[in-house]
């Protein structure tokens, strides 16, 4: 549902308690403007006296929160969490001295946390203001009276809010926590963890993760804490080993202690120490050594390891990769592993497992890409980019696979047509040694979304079966040998926002048809990038439910549709740079690069109409003719590059309209004329961005555009003689030289068919042939007219 807020059509329920409009389309603001005086608010949500329990959470709600909140004395629970509300909070929340659950996270709003406000409130059990844009101090002694309460989520967005958990000496807190969240919120320490946490021994949920925090790592906080099931520690500075206390760690399922200074081997028995963990994510330290073996077990519950962006070495476990576990998801990439632990007589079940995402790239690997892969049947990403893996590419890959990238690697030969491609939708074989024409069976998966053919030895036309993937967005063909002419093809891959065409050896002229694909102009439905993602059956992101204090408090989290995945990249040059482009921002980038090849003609004017794009390169080609006005259309246009071509004409002054221009380049053809004013984006170029165009002149070249004659005007000729143009001749002189020429053209034929008895003849007959070409067509047109006239 959609539209504004009903709030006077709900105010004629009085007796309503539970109201629960979350995951809807409501925008605009809560209350209703009566008249034309902003002081005149209906009161219609202060009318619902019977609300215990209200819920608008995943809306687009805006604006401040109206004060006949206030008025609700028996609200229990207020769940605004994931709108648009901005503003201060209204001091006079804390009338609600009945509420138990309180969720405002993910909103705008603003100011420090009322200390006033919430101590009020003795009865919360469970609070959440994370992600907003609070700053100032915020002191945990507000909750000294809070013996209900169960819940705390200060998670900070704009690193503005600081949080002091000590309380006086003397006081204690009187509740006992079971989920503690105090992410990116400039802890207020005396020591290196929080006390608080000291005493709190029914904890199920630590997340302390982006706080600066140091020391050796905390194992203490596993003490007495039976129930503790999540903990995380992500981009903190914790130093030293990583050493588990035993019999402590049974109740963990979740934890996070990426990003910090960790180091050394990890313990052998970890698996066993942790028999329950489902996720577990060591990347960004300095871990070294060998992965004990203990980490994976088939009777272990572990479904998500990533070890990434270490310094792991040796061989990978076999355990790890190639055996019946419960893991789904593996990440080993930017370690030094040299290769694989394999058996010496694998058996014909070796392989089989339920990986979904194996990523072992920027690592030592080297040999073929092992067969026993097409094994994994589960298998949806596969990464092993930046190794030394050589030879062919397998036939046997999964039919599961979504994602592929084997880019930068030494793989040869041609892409085999029995690659079963069928269900990919992001293809990468940049930077191999790959060779042939590509394969039609490529363009089979009506899934494609991207494809990265660039930097090989590919060669041939590009096919027309190209066109076949209907929602193909990225096509990245570049660095091959490509020859032939562009296919009309191309433009019915109408969702492309990426083409790289260059370094080929393309020939003819640039398609007009190319202004039918959208380069950047996207619709609700286009949207295709993201974090590529699976769900597992492990640990949620939402906790408990909206209305669960209704009925008895239950603390966390379902353990379901965790979200792991492989965020989709792609490298483009733009602005003289190459850029990696991540997730959500391919759905915006756009570009075009046919630069270096053979291609001619005119630049089709066509291309003025591809507003959305933001970077044109068509250099080192052999282009004529001149720059469209309607280039001055490409209002998001943020590099042109038409150097190194045949272009005349004048530089359209209309491109100054052009305000996201960071780089233009003109140089290294035959415009002529004024370069356009430097005013806006155009003050910024030089002079190196028209050089090579010899006629071209004005600010910030050398050359003068005023003439010389014009500056210097000679004394001997007249004023009429001054308003005459150069181009200007005798007429006599010109139909003499005219004559002249025309007589001596014909007395030199004369003599060649005099001379020469060879070309006399070849004369002859040449009139005799023109003659008798002539009579029967004049002779049958006469004689049927002649018919005509007697009839």
């Amino acid at each position: 549902m959609g539209g504004s807020f009903p709030a006077k059509e709900l105010s004629a329920f009085e007796n309503l308690e539970n109201l629960d409009l979350s995951w809807n389309n409501f925008d605009g603001p809560l209350t209703i403007q009566v008249g034309l005086s902003n002081s005149r608010i209906s009161p219609y949500i202060g009318a619902l006296s019977s609300l215990k329990a209200i819920s608008l959470a995943y809306n687009s709600l805006n604006g401040t929160l109206p004060k006949d909140l206030c008025s609700l004395k028996k609200l229990l629970e207020l769940d605004l969490h994931d709108n648009l509300f901005e503003g201060i909070l209204p001091t006079c929340l804390n009338n609600l001295t009945s509420l138990r659950f309180l969720d405002i996270s993910r909103n705008r709003f603003v100011g420090n946390i009322s200390s006033y406000l919430i101590a009020s409130l003795t009865s919360l059990e469970y609070i959440d203001l994370s992600y907003n844009q609070f700053e100032g101090l915020f002191q945990f002694n507000i909750f000294a009276y809070h013996s209900k309460l169960k819940a705390i989520l200060l998670a900070s967005e704009n690193n503005k809010l600081e949080i002091e958990t000590e309380i006086s000496a003397g006081w204690d807190f009187s509740f006992q926590l079971m989920i503690l969240v105090l992410s990116n919120c400039n802890l207020k320490l005396t020591g290196n963890i929080p006390k608080l946490l000291l005493d709190q021994r029914e904890l199920e949920i630590i997340d302390l993760s982006h706080n600066n925090l140091n020391g050796s790592f905390p194992i203490w906080l596993f003490e007495n804490k039976t129930r503790l099931r999540e903990l995380n520690l992500q981009n903190n500075s914790f130093m030293g080993k990583f050493h588990l206390p035993p019999n402590q760690c049974k109740s963990i399922m979740y934890m996070d202690v990426s990003d910090n200074h960790l180091g050394g081997q990890l313990q052998e028995n970890i698996g066993k120490i942790t028999p329950n963990l489902k996720y577990l994510n060591l990347s960004r330290n300095h871990f070294e050594g060998y992965p004990p073996s203990s980490i994976v077990d088939k009777s272990h519950l572990l479904q998500h390891l990533d070890l990434s962006f270490n310094d792991f070495s040796g061989k990978v476990p076999t355990k790890l990769i190639a055996s019946r576990t419960n893991l789904f998801s593996l990440k080993l990439c930017n370690n030094q592993f040299t290769g694989f632990d394999l058996p010496a007589a694998p058996s014909k079940e070796f392989g089989w497992s339920e990986l979904r995402l194996l990523d072992i790239s920027n690592n030592k690997l080297s040999g073929m890409i092992p067969r026993w892969i097409g094994n994994m049947t589960s298998l949806q990403s596969l990464v092993v980019s930046n190794n030394s893996f050589e030879g062919q590419i397998p036939c046997g890959l999964p039919n599961s696979l979504q994602l592929v990238d084997l880019s930068h690697n030494s793989l040869s030969g041609s892409l085999p047509s029995c690659l079963n491609l069928q269900n990919i939708e992001h293809l990468y074989l940049q930077g191999n040694k790959l060779t042939g024409p590509i394969p039609k069976s490529i363009f089979n998966s009506s899934s494609l979304l991207t494809l990265d053919l660039r930097d090989n030895n590919f060669f041939g036309s590009i096919p027309y079966q190209i066109s076949a993937p209907p929602n193909l967005r990225i096509l990245l063909l570049g660095g091959n040998n490509f020859s032939g002419i562009i296919p009309n093809q191309l433009c019915w891959l109408k969702k492309i926002g990426i083409m790289d065409l260059s370094k080929n050896s393309l020939s003819g002229t640039i398609p007009h048809c190319f202004h039918n694909m959208s380069f950047g102009k996207l619709y609700v439905n286009d949207f295709l990038y993201g974090s590529y993602s699976h769900d597992l059956n492990s640990l949620s992101l939402q906790v408990g439910s909206t209305f669960q204090t209704l009925f008895g408090w239950n603390s966390g989290k379902d353990y379901e549709n965790i979200v792991y995945g492989q965020q989709v990249a792609v490298e483009f040059v733009t602005k003289y740079r190459s850029d990696s482009y991540h997730g959500d921002i391919l759905n915006y980038m756009s570009g075009l690069d046919l630069s270096c090849n053979k291609l001619t003609g005119r630049i089709p004017q066509e291309l003025g109409e591809l507003s959305s794009i933001h970077t044109l390169n068509l250099s080192h080609n052999q282009l004529t003719g001149s720059i469209s006005q309607t280039f001055s259309n490409l209002a998001e246009l943020e590099s042109l590059d038409l150097s190194h071509n045949n272009l005349s004409g004048e530089i359209p002054p209309a491109l100054i309209a052009l305000n996201f221009l960071e780089v233009f380049n003109v140089s290294y053809n035959n415009l002529s004329g004024k370069v356009p004013d430097m005013k806006a984006q155009f003050g910024t170029f030089e002079k190196s961005c028209y050089e090579g165009n010899p006629f071209l002149c004005g600010e910030p070249l050398d050359n003068n555009c005023t003439r010389e004659d014009e500056s210097h005007p000679s004394p001997t000729k007249s004023s009429n003689a001054s308003e005459g143009q150069w181009y200007e001749v005798d007429p006599q002189v010109f139909f003499a030289s005219f004559i002249g020429s025309y007589i001596i053209f014909f007395l030199g034929v004369a003599c060649l068919l005099y001379i020469h008895p060879y070309w006399q003849q070849r004369c002859v007959n040449l009139i005799e042939d023109l003659k008798y070409r002539c009579y029967y067509p004049v002779f049958d047109t006469l004689k049927r007219l002649s018919n005509c006239l007697e009839s």
